[in-house]
C-alpha cells in the first residue's frame, strides 16, 4: 500500500495537518475496493483530489475517469448527460447519445456537487448504485454498467434530506465511506506552507522573483478566516505576486489584499429569503385557500338544508356544529333569529332564485352551484389539457410549465387518451 507522504507528492497535495493525513489515509485504504465514497467539505478545500487518488490506486486505473459537475448541468439535460438518450427522445435529439455511465463502464465517475441533483435523477442514480442498471432517456431497454462512483458535496446533507431536496436512501448508498476534508482555518500549520508553494509557482509562471512575507504578514495570514479556503488563498497569492513591485510583503501590504472585516466573522448572516422560506409561505397560502374553500362548501351545504327543509329551528339543531363553525357560538339567539328569517317553504323542485318574504336584506338571486369536484385525476387532466392548448400541443413547453419531465407528460397523455 502506498504511503501517505508518497501519495501527497504524487498528487501535489500540500500540508501536514493530522486531519488532512487521515482523509488521505482513508482514500488509500478504500481504493482497492469498489465501495462508493462520499467526499464532504466546504467549497475550495480540494475535494477533487480524493477521487483521483481513489481511481489511480484502484484496479480501474487503466479505464476511464470522468468528473461531472452536477451543479453546472441544466436540470432538463442532466439525465441525458449521465445516462444517454435515444434518437427522437426529445426536441433536438437528432442522434443516439451514450451517457457518462455507459462511456465510463469499467472505470470511475466523480459526481461533484451531488447535492444539486434533481430528485428524478436521484432515483435513476439509486438504481445504478443498487444493481448497476440504467435506462437511456426515451428508451425502454435496461442496460448494465460497472462503474465506481465517488461523489462530493459542500451541502449539509442532513439539512437537504430534512428539506426533502435529497433522498435519504441515496445518501446512505453514496456514503458507504465518508471522507471529510477540513477547512483551511482548521489547518493553521498548512496555511503559510501553501502560500509559499503558490508564490513559488506564480514566480515561475510569470518569470519574476518570489514574494516573501514579513513575520507580521505571516501572523495576519494565519489569523484570517479564509472562508474561500485554498482557492481564496491561491487567488491572494497570485494577486500579490503580479501586482506588487516590492518582493518583500509587509503586514500593511498584505492587508490590502484581504477582504476587510471578514477575518474574524464566524458566519455571514443572510438578509434575503431562501427558496425554502418562499416554499413555506406557499404552503401556508395553499392551506388558507383550502380552508376557505372548505368553509364555502359548508356554507353551501347549510344554505341548501335551509331551502330544502324550510324550518330553520330543525336545521339549527341538526347542524349545530356547522352553524357554530360559520357564525360562531357567542350569538345563538341572533343566529336563530337570522335562520328563521331565512325559513323558506319547501317546494317540489329547487327554484332558480329565492327571496325571503320577511326581510329585504336577504336575497338569493343565483342558482345554487354544484359542489366543485376535488378529484386529483380530474384536476390533473384539466391542467394538462390547458397547458397543451396554451402551447399549441408542444409537449416540451407544456412539461416545463407543469413542472414535470417530458417523458412523464407523454405517459400522462397516453394514460388519459388525449
Amino acid at each position: 500500500m502506498e504511503s501517505i507522504q508518497a501519495t501527497k507528492q504524487r498528487f501535489g497535495i500540500i500540508g501536514n495537518s493530522a486531519t488532512l493525513n487521515r482523509a488521505i489515509e482513508k482514500a488509500i485504504q478504500v481504493s482497492p475496493t469498489d465501495i462508493s465514497v462520499l467526499v464532504t467539505g466546504e467549497s475550495g478545500v480540494g475535494k477533487e483530489s480524493i477521487p483521483k487518488i481513489i481511481h489511480q490506486l484502484s484496479h480501474r486505473k487503466h479505464n476511464k475517469y470522468i468528473a461531472v459537475n452536477c451543479g453546472a448541468i441544466p436540470e432538463g439535460t442532466i439525465d441525458s448527460e449521465l445516462f444517454g438518450h435515444e434518437k427522437g427522445a426529445f426536441t433536438g435529439a437528432t442522434a443516439t447519445r451514450n451517457g457518462y455511465f455507459e462511456v465510463a463502464d469499467g472505470g470511475t465517475i466523480f459526481l461533484d456537487e451531488v447535492g444539486e441533483l434533481p430528485l428524478t435523477t436521484q432515483v435513476r442514480l439509486l438504481r445504478v448504485l443498487e444493481n448497476g442498471e440504467f435506462i437511456k432517456v426515451g428508451s425502454s431497454k435496461v442496460q448494465k454498467t460497472n462503474v465506481r462512483i465517488v461523489a462530493a458535496t459542500n451541502v449539509n446533507m442532513f439539512d437537504a434530506i430534512k428539506k426533502e431536496k435529497f433522498r435519504e436512501d441515496l445518501y446512505y448508498r453514496l456514503s458507504t465511506v465518508e471522507i471529510n476534508l477540513p477547512p483551511l482555518r482548521e489547518r493553521q500549520e498548512d496555511i503559510h506552507l501553501l502560500f509559499r508553494k503558490f508564490a513559488s509557482d506564480f514566480a515561475l509562471k510569470y518569470k519574476m522573483p518570489t514574494i516573501k512575507l514579513s513575520d507580521d504578514a505571516v501572523q495576519d495570514l494565519l489569523k484570517f478566516r479564509w472562508n474561500g479556503n485554498i482557492r481564496q488563498l491561491r487567488n491572494v497569492a497570485e494577486q500579490v505576486s503580479v501586482l506588487e513591485q516590492n518582493r518583500a510583503i509587509s503586514s500593511d501590504t498584505l492587508k490590502g489584499y484581504l477582504p476587510t472585516g471578514a477575518s474574524n466573522l464566524p458566519a455571514v448572516i443572510k438578509t434575503t429569503k431562501s427558496e425554502s422560506d418562499f416554499s413555506s409561505e406557499r404552503e401556508i397560502l395553499y392551506k388558507v385557500l383550502f380552508d376557505m374553500k372548505a368553509d364555502l362548501n359548508d356554507l353551501k351545504k347549510l344554505t341548501m338544508e335551509l331551502m330544502k327543509k324550510g324550518n330553520a329551528k330543525d336545521v339549527q339543531e341538526d347542524n349545530q356544529g356547522l352553524i357554530e363553525k360559520i357564525y360562531g357560538d357567542n350569538n345563538d339567539e341572533e343566529t336563530l333569529e337570522d335562520l328563521q328569517v331565512l325559513s323558506i317553504p319547501q317546494k317540489s323542485e329547487t327554484p332558480k332564485s329565492y327571496a325571503a318574504e320577511t326581510d329585504d336584506k336577504y336575497h338569493f338571486a343565483e342558482e345554487i352551484e354544484e359542489e366543485e369536484t376535488l378529484s386529483l385525476h380530474d384536476k390533473e387532466l384539466e391542467l394538462i389539457k390547458k397547458s397543451l392548448e396554451r402551447h399549441s400541443g408542444k409537449r416540451k413547453l407544456a412539461a416545463e410549465e407543469l413542472g414535470i419531465s417530458e417523458r412523464t407528460l407523454y405517459r400522462k397523455i397516453k394514460q388519459f387518451d388525449l
